[in-house]
């Protein structure tokens, strides 16, 4: 007996989810090409669900299509990622100074401390190894586990709207700006420190001191990704000016 054909909506659907997925485990790196066939065949669907797809992740901004050239994963801007952290910094600090006015739990306390003390296991295991940088598998570690941090400030919050906006943003920066290298024994320790001076604050009620801490930690976290931009920029243009220049 022949399968029951899937609708095009849930084709349309899977190829979505599957293209996203590659584009948030980084599989499909910033600048790299998404065609309908590679992925139709890779799903053993039709191209037209596939298409659909695409042309819906372009729609959210997951994905840019270039006339004539199709479609491609997007690579942030300068201004792209001094603007996110903009909106990053007036969404958290609205969240902390809210959150330092209500009464957090023991057993959400206790949540946010775990999360904040995986950097400790970190710190442990980069002096441990006797390497300068934390290498890949721990970086990504380290960015789930930051990530969880601040999303769960933001959770306890109250205001889920500000949560799914943080979200992307965080996810935006994360997938489509220059990967970040690895961080030092320095700045963990210093990422570590501001985390639980934030905790502090709020457990005081110290709304003005926990916004405090996070705008400059966020701000830190600010330069560091555009000086991490305009040094890749200047490599690209060296590495164009000099074709033996070593990519």
């Amino acid at each position: 007996m022949n399968k029951l054909k899937q609708p095009d909506g849930s084709m349309r659907e899977r190829a979505y989810r599957h293209i996203q997925r590659k584009i948030s485990s980084r599989e499909l790196t910033a600048g790299a090409p998404v065609s309908e066939l590679p992925i139709a065949n890779e799903l053993g669907i039709s191209r037209t669900p596939t298409r659909e797809a695409i042309r819906q992740l372009a729609a959210e901004g997951l994905l840019e299509e270039i006339p004539g050239r199709g479609a491609y994963v997007p690579r942030l801007s300068h201004s792209d990622i001094a603007d996110l952290y903009d909106l990053r910094e007036a969404l958290e600090l609205h969240a902390v100074r809210k959150l330092a006015r209500q009464s957090i739990g023991s057993a959400d306390l206790a949540k946010l401390q775990s999360v904040a003390d995986e950097v400790l296991v970190l710190i442990r295991a980069l002096e441990a190894s006797g390497r300068a940088i934390l290498n890949p598998e721990q970086m990504e570690r380290f960015e789930s586990s930051d990530i969880a941090f601040h999303m769960t400030l933001a959770h306890l919050a109250g205001n889920e709207r500000i949560l799914r906006i943080l979200n992307q943003v965080r996810q935006v920066v994360r997938i489509f700006a220059r990967r970040h290298a690895g961080h030092d024994r320095r700045s963990l320790e210093q990422i570590y420190q501001d985390h639980r001076d934030v905790l502090e604050a709020i457990v005081r009620h110290q709304s003005d001191e926990a916004a405090a801490v996070l705008a400059r930690h966020i701000q830190n976290s600010r330069r560091e990704r555009l000086d991490q931009y305009e040094q890749w920029e200047r490599e690209a243009e060296a590495a164009a000016g000099n074709p033996f220049a070593v990519r």
